[in-house]
């Protein structure tokens, strides 16, 4: 099954938000891959299996029956059929995923199982080298973009929403040390694909960038505009 749409890019660009949208809007399953290792993190927990066991964490990730639903108020994760969307987010959701990413067989176990996501009618693949790692022979790849001051804006304002205390200049710091640290790395460096579609988010607001992808899909003939 080939009907896969990737949409890769740093942190606070906003594809998380178009991937849920473009989901919602064609009927498609969804990958939060970003989540991914969190989920792994917590199905290790519910079966009492030591996150640095690697042969076991690594069985687990072979068969993770986890699944992705768009919903108005962000993913809602279920593993298993269980809603674990506030366990994933979690502090301890996160202290599991740096645990088992670690772990080298884990990376091939977790790449194996995100393409066996890519079922009818088609998957939105959200992350940042699902076009370069994941499924490179995607029909659409999208690499969406903003420059570190809009996104550290963003993140900004929603953790101002929450009530947080936080530092702007602090907030971009830590964007443009992470957006080194991601092209940089050895394993699967945050790079467009060579055929991915660029998209700067700085100056378009959600519903802009929705119709621009949107387009994109009914060209490759993925999709339909106002389809429900």
């Amino acid at each position: 099954m080939n009907r896969v749409i990737c949409i890769d890019g740093p942190s606070g660009a906003g594809k998380g938000t178009i991937s849920q949208g473009i989901a919602a809007h064609l009927g498609w399953h969804l990958l939060d891959s970003g989540a991914i290792y969190r989920v792994l993190g917590v199905a290790c927990q519910d079966r009492g299996i030591a996150w640095d066991d690697s042969r076991e964490v690594v069985a687990v990730a072979r068969d993770l029956a986890v699944n992705f639903t768009p919903g108005d108020d962000g993913v809602r994760v279920t593993l298993a059929g269980e809603d674990v969307t506030s366990r994933v987010r979690s502090e301890l959701g996160g202290k599991g995923a740096s645990a088992v990413a670690v772990i080298p067989e884990v990376r091939a176990a977790l790449l194996s199982r995100q393409r066996e996501l890519a079922i009818e009618p088609g998957l939105v693949a959200d992350g940042r080298d699902m076009g370069t790692a994941v499924f490179p022979q995607a029909p659409l790849k999208i690499f969406l973009t903003a420059s570190a001051e809009a996104r550290a804006e963003r993140r900004y304002a929603q953790l101002l929403a929450r009530g947080e205390s936080v530092s702007l200049p602090r907030l971009l710091d830590d964007i443009k040390e992470r957006d080194a640290r991601d092209s940089e790395r050895a394993a699967s460096p945050l790079t467009p694909a060579e055929d991915a579609i660029q998209i700067d988010s700085t100056a378009l607001s959600i519903d802009e960038v929705l119709q621009k992808v949107l387009g994109l899909a009914v060209d490759r003939g993925l999709g339909m505009r106002g389809s429900d």
